[in-house]
């Protein structure tokens, strides 16, 4: 018990939530996937937002369909491009309409088994099988769809570092 701000008495109560044995305590954040024209309009975008922006090199990822550069701004952010490599990407729907250009949330994750199976036991829906992925090494990606319509994407490379060129 406490007294609230107009001195009446406030009982707090706390709940203890249980974690699932492991299945997040891992998770880290990566980035944010956007979806662009080209690298280098999103680039100059981004850039004229925080001027010191670092990228890492870009590189095509014909495995998932995509062209792909990561940022990170001044505040630490790190936002993936991505460019469609062809009519069949699975972001190339979402340029030509441009709906969902604000496309994931990305985590890595030590077990993508495991995540995988959380994401289902949440009502998450899978957009696909894991693919190895360039841009982190070919370790395994695999992306869901949340009940809110959302994207998230687990990556299976929990130490991965995103290697960060000076401004030139």
């Amino acid at each position: 018990m406490r007294q609230s701000a107009r001195g009446k008495r406030v009982t707090l109560e706390f709940r203890r939530v249980s974690v699932h044995a492991g299945w997040m305590e891992d998770w880290v954040f990566d980035h944010v996937g956007v979806v662009v024209k080209s690298l280098k309009t999103g680039r100059k975008t981004l850039e004229s937002i925080f001027p010191a922006m670092r990228w890492t090199e870009a590189l095509d990822d014909p495995v998932n369909g995509v062209q792909v550069q990561f940022g990170r701004d001044p505040t630490g952010m790190v936002h993936e491009l991505l460019v469609p490599l062809g009519p069949d990407s699975p972001v190339a729907r979402a340029l030509e309409s441009r709906t969902n250009l604000l496309n994931h949330l990305a985590y890595r994750v030590s077990n993508l088994d495991a995540a995988a199976v959380h994401m289902r036991s949440a009502g998450c829906a899978a957009a696909g099988l894991p693919n190895p992925a360039l841009a982190y090494g070919g370790h395994h990606i695999q992306f869901f769809v949340t009940r809110m319509n959302t994207i998230i994407e687990l990556i299976e490379a929990p130490a991965h570092v995103h290697l960060f060129r000076d401004q030139t």
